[in-house]
């Protein structure tokens, strides 16, 4: 019955992990348990709950286990680029890049230019 309540979610007892009981790592959701699953909760975990699953990690830190001296010790270093690529510059705004392209139309350019000081 509650399965058509909106918001509402239901599970078994053995297949219950914790993104079910705290989605997205936040805690605080509310936990409705029924006799019969505390009672199963013996059965899998067994009694006083001495056989709770173990943790892969010791150490969750994962960024500090990373930069350890270590890890760091074994692992090849950081690639660095040499140069980084340079930007293609436009000869109609730049004299340099129009000389690269035509060399006799950037001398007209200056000639030009020359011209156009000299009449001012």
């Amino acid at each position: 019955a509650f399965r058509n309540l909106p918001g509402v979610e239901l599970c078994c007892v053995s297949r219950l992990n914790l993104l079910q009981l705290a989605p997205g790592g936040h805690m605080g959701r509310l936990c409705v348990w029924s006799q019969a699953a505390f009672d199963s909760l013996d059965t899998i975990y067994g009694d006083d709950g001495k056989n709770i699953p173990q943790p892969a990690m010791i150490n969750a830190d994962l960024a500090r286990i990373i930069n350890s001296d270590e890890v760091q010790s074994v692992v090849n270093p950081a690639k660095r680029s040499e140069k980084k690529p340079l930007r293609k510059k436009n000869p109609m705004k730049s004299l340099k890049a129009l000389e690269k392209i035509d060399p006799y139309a950037a001398a007209a350019r200056r000639s030009e230019t020359a011209a156009m000081e000299a009449r001012a």
